[in-house]
């Protein structure tokens, strides 16, 4: 039965059933105003659990956010508060309606969890279909959400549901396998081991009486039925299992999986987050250069991850956004810039400039060649050919640049030709690009999670080396990823690794750094505590490590791994240098 009531200025009906087309019904909490009429609706779907408070399951987050901007609680009994999507006491005294799903399996929705999958996607558009052929719509609906109600934007928005309006999505990969699954083809076990048991697990549809109790309704998260383990293992998808069972992107389990760009027509906000290294960022980028929108934005920003959604910076950006596009306002995003960059300086300063497209039109590509004898980084490859060599299990070696001479802006894609030998069938190249200030100490900054994250990560399995000659740039190497070429020990191979992109305004006195490593990234200067849904003791990378042993054999990626440079072989890093104005 409906129940509906009136709370907090608000009309909110709890655990509205829609049907899916096979016969499933899913649960929605829709947030509206009391007064009849038609209004816009903000829709998300995913597998957080619509009655749980923010604080219930990420209270290191909530707390930390709240405490340094003051701006988050304010203006709101923070009661409806949920974990990465919008706050509907800010939206619906705006006009708007808020409608959020629980996915097929999670929370109070039946059914097996199947993380972003096809089914998924299908899900997420009925629901859409369905928010706008309310008689309180408008017939206009918006996503709008962080990471996971981010992520699955693009796959829903290449099935063209009609009444879909507009996107705003922050902070959302768009390949599960390059951006998150399995970076360069590397198994990231530590985040498809770790999210899912801290994140969805203990919210999975089945546990009620031995999960969560809603503070907002007093019932039970993930009930009302309980089921036993055996039962709720048998609802669900197994991610890391799934993630190393599959180990190219050509495979249909990842296929599935991705948009199709060329039918994401849907007017957007893509909102990436220079720190997010390992799962974010990549995404956003993607999705704006390469997705057939004509009406797209981009907006890059610092700071964790889940903190400016919520800003006043963060909502307002929201709000003139879905004013424009879900009620017709004249809100200025007319003359909003194509491109909003919040560029970092060291010690988390962030300088607003607006631009007209990525990457930058007056980039200058720049070369700094590997020169192996001296461990640095040069203007021209090195007279004579040098070789180095690490383990492959190992730390590697880090080439640096003289002192700069003068303040040098680093903002955009970033790419290295190496060539390697291994003495094995294989390697995993783990590139880190580095700065350093003139006592050598390492300038990192709070990322989309860990507060010591380096300025940007590139990954490769050399034997997937293999590159799309369509998709690929000189500052964008696309690999297929969809055979393994193996190696022949002590044969030198040519390879182009792509790393994230970044910005960093590096001051003068200052060196960058390339990073070629065996292993991830380790923070000189040791741990820090991590976040208890996540994992604790980060070392650089948060979650997002590689250390799977079934995926990373010592007989196979344990040998000894060579670098070769010289003339004949011009091994380098190219960067996005800005010109300073």
């Amino acid at each position: 039965m409906l129940r509906s009531e009136l709370r907090d200025g608000m009309r909110i009906d709890w655990d509205v059933p829609i049907p899916m087309d096979d016969g499933l019904v899913l649960r929605a909490d829709i947030y509206r105003p009391p007064a009849p009429g038609r209004y816009p609706v903000l829709v998300t779907y995913g597998p957080y659990g619509k009655w749980v408070h923010f604080e219930d399951l990420y209270r290191d987050q909530w707390r930390i956010m709240c405490a340094e901007h003051p701006d988050v609680p304010a203006g709101s009994t923070n009661k409806y508060q949920n974990w990465e999507v919008v706050d509907p006491e800010k939206w619906v005294p705006d006009g708007y309606a808020v409608m959020r799903v629980d996915s097929r399996g999670a929370g109070r929705s039946p059914g097996v969890i199947d993380i972003w999958s096809a089914r998924e996607a299908d899900d997420f558009a009925i629901c859409i279909e369905w928010a706008g052929t309310r008689d309180w719509s408008n017939g206009k609906v918006g996503l709008n959400g962080i990471s996971y109600y981010a992520m699955n934007q693009w796959q829903v928005a290449s099935r063209k549901p009609p009444h879909l309006a507009a996107m705003c999505i922050w902070e959302g990969a768009a390949d599960f396998y390059r951006d998150m699954g399995r970076h360069g083809g590397i198994l990231c076990n530590g985040f498809a081991g770790d999210w899912p048991v801290g994140q969805i697990w203990p919210v999975q549809h089945g546990r009620g009486r031995r999960g969560l109790r809603s503070r907002m309704t007093g019932e039970y998260v993930s009930g009302p039925e309980t089921l036993t383990e055996e039962e709720l293992g048998a609802n669900r998808r197994d991610f890391l299992t799934d993630v190393r069972a599959h180990r190219l992107a050509s495979d249909p389990y990842w296929t599935s999986r991705m948009p199709d760009w060329s039918r994401v027509e849907t007017p957007f906000l893509s909102a990436a987050n220079w720190g997010g290294q390992g799962l974010h960022p990549r995404g956003n980028f993607e999705g704006f250069t390469r997705a057939a929108s004509e009406r797209k934005w981009l907006e890059v920003h610092g700071i964790e991850h889940w903190t400016h959604f919520y800003t006043d910076y963060g909502l307002a950006l929201q709000k003139r956004f879905f004013g424009h596009f879900l009620k017709g306002e004249d809100t200025g995003w007319d003359r909003q810039p194509r491109v909003l960059l919040q560029v970092r300086h060291p010690g988390e300063v962030f300088v607003e400039r607006a631009e007209h497209e990525w990457p930058l039109a007056r980039t200058r590509w720049t070369q700094s060649y590997l020169d192996l004898a001296a461990r640095t980084l040069a203007d021209a490859p090195p007279a004579a050919p040098a070789s180095l060599t690490y383990a492959g299990f190992g730390p590697g070696v880090t080439l640096l640049t003289p002192p700069l001479a003068e303040a040098t802006e680093i903002t955009g894609p970033v790419a290295a030709r190496l060539f390697v030998s291994s003495s094995t069938e294989d390697a995993d190249l783990f590139l880190i690009l580095r700065v350093f200030a003139p006592d050598m100490k390492e300038v990192v900054f709070q990322g989309a999670l860990d507060p010591h994250t380096p300025i940007a990560q590139g990954w490769l399995r050399v034997s997937q080396r293999k590159l799309d000659p369509e998709l690929s740039c000189p500052w964008r190497p696309w690999h297929t990823h969809d055979e393994v070429q193996k190696l022949d020990p002590g044969t030198i191979y040519e390879v182009e690794v792509e790393l994230w992109p970044t910005s960093i305004v590096v001051p003068a006195g200052h060196r960058i750094g390339l990073g070629i490593r065996g292993t991830d990234y380790e923070y000189p200067g040791g741990p820090s505590g991590g976040l208890e849904s996540l994992g604790k003791g980060w070392s650089g990378v948060g979650p997002f490590r590689h250390t799977d042993p079934i995926d990373r054999p010592a007989a196979v990626f344990g040998g000894e791994v060579t670098l070769h440079a010289g003339p004949d072989r011009p091994a380098r890093l190219l960067l996005p240098v800005i010109p300073a104005p």
